[in-house]
């Protein structure tokens, strides 16, 4: 923990001394100035949580130096005053100075005034901080654009959750922004300038996951080591092999883990956000995930809107996207007309934002041509998607494919449809959440 700072501004060196001595005590780092002017140049390079100054001074009183501090900064001045200048100090108070000791001063006294102050002053840090990072945060306009009561209240869990420690699970279909929102819970958080670690567990082989996440000795970078101090974002979290959850578990509550091959424990002090769709919550025991680490990982929870819930949000974010597609485009940003609009209300939207921003680009480059419609993008995106671009969306497809129909020949039975594929009954659970299926929708179509 870094130590707080105090300033000390007095004429008196042997008063400048002695409150050095008593502030290094109690672990404050002293930065030492003998006049209101050397003090105000400390401020800017030195960056003191709280200023200790005396009224009367040479040149600069006291009552001056602390006019001067509120202009330039928001760190709380406490006046050291005479018994005889106590109205001084009195009018430095009405002023906008934090408070004032007596001399002599009683150091307990003195001592419980300054923590306040230091306290007040990392409290409005932390809110200004906070304020400004919102304000900057320009890829938060991806899913927070929009009046409807579901994303009001996604902006305010972001803003209320962001300075927290704990674990937040974030829920949502796929293309609702779910590594967005765990981004900025991130970007807002008391830890911004530290390492964001992304991993997407479907991603990542079963039996490569541990020593992806914990390292090994001969590739020591794991994610828990990539993300330390920071956080590790776990996207699509129900794809997570079943044998390495417990040892996630573990490192999580004990803040320590060991590289695959090796014994030597390691100290490891993050976050962890996470995202899932919210049938990890109803199924969680038929998807085999640890209850016991999705506990963990549920402290704080974000569920997210589809699209389709949305309402009129659908245009205010359609229309944003073409303006700023067609920024990007140097093309002309297309009027919609009331066909377009109609179309983008009675979509059902099944890629939520992430299709709507696909839909408003080809939408904007249609335009090139002279003209297009909503109704021939979302077409256009309906035929494309028929299609797998690569290998892997096209070996996805075709294990969707199996997996459904061997669940509907064998009548649900997991056994037997791991017994029919060659698979073992924890693989196909673990195929079956990374592709999507539900196994509800499949036995009753």
């Amino acid at each position: 923990m870094k130590k707080a700072r105090v300033l000390v501004v007095d004429d008196d060196r042997e008063l400048r001394v002695s409150l050095a001595h008593l502030l290094e005590s109690v672990g404050y780092e002293v930065l030492l100035a003998q006049d209101g002017p050397q003090g105000l140049k400390a401020i800017p390079t030195e960056h003191p949580d709280a200023i200790l100054s005396d009224v009367q001074m040479p040149g600069m009183d006291g009552m001056e130096f602390q006019a001067r501090v509120r202009d330039i900064c928001r760190v709380p001045v406490i006046m050291i005053t005479a018994h005889g200048d106590i109205p001084m100090a009195v009018d430095a108070l009405q002023a906008g100075a934090y408070s004032f000791v007596e001399k002599p001063f009683e150091p307990r006294r003195l001592l419980g005034i300054l923590k306040n102050a230091i306290q007040l002053k990392q409290l409005t840090d932390s809110a200004a901080m906070l304020k400004d990072r919102l304000a900057e945060l320009t890829d938060l306009e991806r899913i927070l654009i929009g009046n409807s009561p579901q994303i009001v209240a996604v902006r305010d869990m972001i803003f209320d959750f962001a300075a927290s420690t704990a674990s937040v699970l974030i829920l949502g279909e796929t293309g609702t922004g779910k590594e967005l929102v765990a981004r900025a819970l991130h970007d807002l958080g008391t830890a911004s300038t530290a390492p964001f670690v992304a991993v997407n567990c479907a991603s990542i082989p079963p039996e490569r996951f541990e020593e992806t996440v914990f390292g090994t000795v001969t590739n020591p970078d794991g994610l828990l080591s990539g993300a330390n101090g920071g956080t590790l974002f776990l996207d699509e979290l129900g794809s997570m092999p079943y044998d390495s959850q417990s040892k996630l578990l573990r490192a999580i509550e004990t803040k320590q883990y060991h590289r695959v091959g090796e014994t030597q424990m390691r100290s490891v002090e993050l976050r962890v956000i996470s995202a899932a769709t919210e049938n990890i919550l109803s199924n969680s025991e038929g998807l085999e995930f640890r209850e016991d680490l999705l506990f963990r990982l549920n402290t704080l929870a974000i569920p997210l809107p589809s699209l389709a819930d949305r309402g009129e949000d659908v245009l205010l974010l359609f229309r944003h996207y073409m303006a700023r597609l067609s920024q990007l485009y140097e093309l002309p940003t297309p009027e919609l007309t009331p066909d377009d609009m109609a179309t983008l209300m009675s979509y059902h939207w099944p890629g939520n934002v992430r299709e709507l921003q696909n839909v408003a680009e080809r939408r904007v480059l249609a335009e090139r041509r002279g003209g297009g419609s909503v109704r021939r993008a979302i077409a256009l995106q309906s035929s494309r998607e028929t299609v797998p671009e690569t290998l892997r969306e096209a070996v996805a497809a075709f294990e969707r494919e199996v997996i459904g129909r061997a669940i509907k020949d064998e009548g649900g039975r997991m056994d037997d449809v791991a017994a029919l594929l060659g698979i073992g009954r924890r693989t196909l659970n673990e195929k079956i959440v990374k592709l999507g299926l539900d196994k509800e929708a499949l036995l009753s179509s």
